[in-house]
C-alpha cells in the first residue's frame, strides 16, 4: 500500500474567503443572562474569538505547527487516511496508535506527541519511548470523507489494516477517548491477534445484562440525568445529522459556536477558565481543521455511524479480552467514568488510573498527566 507524504497548505486566498465570512457573521440577539454559556455558546466569548481569529490568529504560524512533524495517507479499502507518524527513539519497536475524537482532532495530541516519542529530551528513559501513529478519523481532517455514515467498529478495521498491512506493525498498543476511545476499544475487541493492550480515557462499551449494584443504579441515573442536560448535540447527530449540515455549510463562525459549546462543556474548567485551560490559538486550530477541510458535516455523521453499526451495546457472552487500562480524567462533564465494576464486565481492566485534573479533552488539557500515565501503562504493556 502506498503511503504518500502529506504537506497541510492551506492558501491566502482560501483563508481569506473564510475570514471574510466571519467578519460578516450577522450575529443573532443573545439572551441577556449572567451565564450565557447555559443557552449554547456565549456570546461574548463567541465575538471574541472571532475578533481574534480575523484580527490576530497567525494561520500560517498555525499550519506551520501543523506541519511540524511527519504526516502522511495512505489508500485503505476505499479512504485516504490522513496520519501523523512519529518514529521515535523506540525505532520502530513500540508502535502506538493514537485516535481522537468529535470535536477534537489529531491535533489534540500536538503536546503529548515530543515528550512519547523522545522521552530523554525531557528527563525520561530512552526506552519508555513510542512510535506514534495519530489518524485522522475518516470524514474528520485530512482524511477523505465516506460516501455515508460510518461507524468506529468500520474504523477500527481501517485502523488496524493501516497499523499491520500499511505500516507493517505487527503488534502494536493503541489509545484513544470520545470516539477515538470506542475506536480503540473494537480494536481490542476485534483485533487482538494484533493489539497487546488498550488505554481509554472514555469507557465505550456497556455490558450485557442489568446494573448490579446500587453504584451501578447511581451512575446509570447520573448518565441519564447528564445527557438530559449536556446531550441534545448527541440525539441531533445521531438522528438527523444532516439537518445540521445544512446549517453549518459556508458558515465558520456556526462551526465554530457549535465545537467551542462542547469545550465549555466537557473540559475541566474548576480551576482554571476555558482561557487558560486552553489558548485561543489552540481552539482555532482545532475548529480551522473543520472549517478548511469542509469536515464538519461528515464528522456530525459519525454518530448516526454509531447507531447504524449496533451502538455499544454488548450481548450476553461479549468481552473485551485485551488488557485494558483506564485513566479517569474528574473534570470529565457528560461521559463520566462508571463504576469499576461495570466496566469490569465489558473489558479486562488491568489498570485504572484516578487522575488529579483535567476533562475530555485530556491530552489536550493536561499533556504532562496524559504522557506520565501513558508511559507508567505502557512500561507494564
Amino acid at each position: 500500500m502506498t503511503v504518500t507524504p502529506f504537506t497541510v497548505a492551506w492558501t491566502q486566498a482560501e483563508v481569506g474567503k473564510v475570514l471574510d465570512q466571519v467578519r460578516a457573521y450577522p450575529f443573532p440577539m443573545a439572551p441577556a443572562v449572567e451565564d450565557g454559556w447555559s443557552y449554547g455558546c456565549d456570546g461574548a466569548f463567541l465575538k471574541d474569538i472571532c475578533a481574534h481569529w480575523t484580527e490576530t490568529y497567525d494561520w500560517q504560524a498555525a499550519m506551520a505547527g501543523l506541519n511540524r512533524y511527519p504526516q502522511f495517507t495512505a489508500r485503505v479499502e476505499d479512504f485516504d487516511l490522513h496520519f501523523v507518524h512519529v518514529i521515535g527513539e523506540a525505532g520502530g519497536k513500540r508502535p502506538l496508535i493514537l485516535t481522537h475524537g468529535w470535536p477534537g482532532s489529531h491535533f489534540e495530541f500536538w503536546d503529548s506527541i515530543e515528550k512519547l516519542a523522545f522521552p530523554s529530551r525531557f528527563g525520561g528513559k530512552a526506552e519508555d519511548a513510542f512510535d506514534l501513529v495519530i489518524p485522522s478519523l475518516p470524514g474528520f481532517g485530512f482524511s477523505s470523507r465516506p460516501a455515508r455514515p460510518i461507524g468506529q467498529r468500520t474504523t477500527a478495521r481501517l485502523f488496524n489494516t493501516l497499523m499491520t498491512q500499511t505500516l507493517g506493525y505487527d503488534q502494536y498498543l493503541a489509545q484513544g477517548g470520545d470516539w477515538g476511545g470506542l475506536v480503540t476499544s473494537w480494536l481490542g475487541f476485534d483485533h487482538a491477534a494484533h493489539v497487546k493492550a488498550i488505554h481509554l480515557n472514555m469507557i465505550g462499551f456497556r455490558p450485557a445484562g442489568a446494573p448490579q449494584s446500587e453504584a451501578e443504579i447511581a451512575w446509570l441515573t447520573q448518565t441519564g440525568a447528564a445527557m438530559q442536560q449536556l446531550g441534545a448535540y448527541f440525539m441531533l447527530q445521531a438522528s438527523k445529522p444532516q439537518s445540521i449540515g445544512w446549517m453549518a455549510a459556508g458558515n465558520p463562525v456556526g462551526q465554530a459556536a457549535w465545537i467551542l459549546e462542547r469545550f465549555y462543556d466537557w473540559s475541566d474548567l474548576r480551576a482554571k477558565p476555558l482561557i487558560g485551560v486552553y489558548s485561543k490559538d489552540q481552539l482555532l486550530t482545532n475548529i480551522m481543521i473543520y472549517v478548511m477541510t469542509g469536515s464538519f458535516t461528515t464528522g456530525a455523521w459519525y454518530y448516526r455511524g454509531l447507531i447504524e453499526e449496533g451502538g455499544v451495546q454488548l450481548t450476553e457472552g461479549q468481552y473485551c479480552a485485551t488488557p485494558t487500562a483506564f485513566a479517569n480524567f474528574p473534570g470529565e462533564a457528560l461521559y463520566k467514568a462508571p463504576p469499576r465494576s461495570w466496566a469490569e464486565r465489558a473489558y479486562k481492566i488491568t489498570r485504572w488510573t484516578e487522575m488529579a485534573t483535567g476533562g475530555h479533552f485530556a491530552a489536550m488539557e493536561e499533556p504532562d498527566l496524559f504522557v506520565a500515565d501513558i508511559r507508567a501503562w505502557g512500561a507494564s504493556a
